[in-house]
């Protein structure tokens, strides 16, 4: 049986615009010297060699997606650690986090198993991508492990701040990770990252609120444009995930385009929607829709998992429901770990990859904060079978193929990016 769910609250991502980013990282190896272009904002010269190798390009850093998948240089002077090393001992592994997005039990867990090299973890935490990657760059705090999505893999390796990884030290890479995960688009054979967490984005409600089945509707995404549930709904304080879904629903599947049509047409829905069903656009939905705050919301999957947690001791869990589209063909995400080059400890930063991929280690940390390990031991059916999640949230739990089918948030280029960010604030504004 798995451990007992702890409450728990959604990592604090706010998707900021690479603008807020600080002009040191317009890295002069890799400025801009011409515009991206391209319905995903990648040019084609950013594609690499026929290897897949990565290297700047006149259109700046490369941008790994699907289509162009990426393996990413090892930089002289960074070459990976020897094999069969010892794990640092008298050590202070030092992690660095979304707040509430690691079970702490977990990394008591990873202490007490390498007790005999007397080490200890100090975690520390950041809101969003631009303080993590200032501090980062900084050296202010020598961190080992670092947790962070795709949307930035170019400038941490061009900008020299992870380390390239010896696969010798984690095993459990190819022991426990799905198939569809071996070989990712965004890292090429896992040269600097292993996986975290995948999810994806959806619609949650509670039933005894909203009666109606949403995922019945044609197209589940309209609920966001219905009058009836004025003042009852929500979306993600996340510009690309409001963005996406409007795209999503206007019939598109480019979530990542640069078409000033697209754009402004999903600018012109997403004010429709404020007219219509005046939404709140908040990141926590794990809590308000368990506790009846409000009855709808675009979610994370791994949020409604988490919801149980919080549900009124009179309310059901039966109640919690969670809709994305079957054929896997939604917003796909996921978060990795990699290993920071500033760190004092790059053994034991190795050994602790390794260990967040046991079955064990990731297991506990779903039950606390609710978000899936892409683990091959993990089915719906498992899950509900062993406890993790009810049999209503079923659809909540991603399936392996939609790593492959279903549409990743991606890195823009810069003036790309000031147009999503222009479009979300008229929203914000609105809202």
């Amino acid at each position: 049986m798995p451990p007992s769910p702890r409450p728990v609250s959604r990592r604090r991502l706010l998707q900021a615009s690479a603008l807020a980013l600080p002009g040191a990282w317009a890295l002069a190896a890799c400025a801009r010297e011409q515009p991206l272009s391209g319905p995903t904002g990648a040019a084609s010269s950013a594609a690499g060699s026929a290897s897949g190798s990565a290297a700047p390009s006149p259109s700046g850093i490369p941008i790994a997606s699907p289509q162009n998948p990426i393996k990413w240089p090892i930089n002289p002077g960074n070459e990976p650690i020897a094999s069969g090393l010892e794990p640092e001992a008298n050590a202070t592994l030092r992690i660095y986090n979304y707040p509430d997005y690691i079970d702490k039990g977990v990394l008591k867990g990873f202490e007490k198993e390498y007790a005999d090299y007397n080490v200890s973890i100090e975690l520390s935490t950041f809101n969003y991508y631009p303080e993590a990657l200032t501090k980062i760059r900084s050296g202010s705090v020598p961190f080992d492990v670092t947790f962070l999505s795709y949307n930035f893999m170019g400038r941490l390796v061009y900008g020299d701040l992870i380390r390239p990884l010896n696969h010798d030290y984690i095993p459990n890479m190819a022991a426990n990770i799905w198939e569809e995960f071996q070989n990712p688009f965004y890292d090429l054979e896992w040269q600097y990252t292993v996986p975290y967490t995948i999810y994806t984005t959806g619609i949650g409600w509670r039933s005894d609120l909203i009666p109606e089945d949403i995922g019945a509707r044609p197209n589940p995404y309209d609920v966001f444009w219905d009058s009836k549930y004025a003042g009852e709904i929500a979306v993600l304080d996340d510009d690309r995930e409001v963005i996406g879904m409007t795209i999503l629903r206007d019939g598109g599947t480019d979530v990542n385009t640069a078409d000033p049509a697209v754009l402004g047409a999903a600018r012109d829905a997403m004010l429709e929607m404020l007219s219509l069903s005046q939404p709140r656009v908040t990141i926590t939905g794990y809590t308000d829709i368990p506790e009846g705050v409000m009855s709808l919301s675009q979610a994370w999957s791994g949020d409604m998992l988490a919801a149980v947690n919080y549900l009124p001791q009179d309310v059901d869990v039966s109640t919690l429901r969670y809709w994305f589209p079957q054929d896997g063909l939604g917003l796909v995400n996921n978060d990795f770990m990699c290993v920071l080059k500033g760190g004092e400890n790059p053994v034991l930063a190795h050994h602790f990859l390794n260990y967040m991929l046991t079955n064990e280690a990731s297991l506990a940390n779903l039950s606390w904060n609710g978000y899936q390990p892409p683990l091959k031991m993990l089915t719906p059916e498992t899950m509900v079978a062993d406890g993790y999640i009810p049999d209503n949230l079923k659809q909540a739990v991603v399936l392996p193929e939609w790593f492959v089918a279903g549409y990743p948030i991606l890195e823009l280029p810069p003036e790309v990016e000031a147009e999503y960010q222009a479009i979300w604030q008229q929203f914000k504004a609105g809202a």
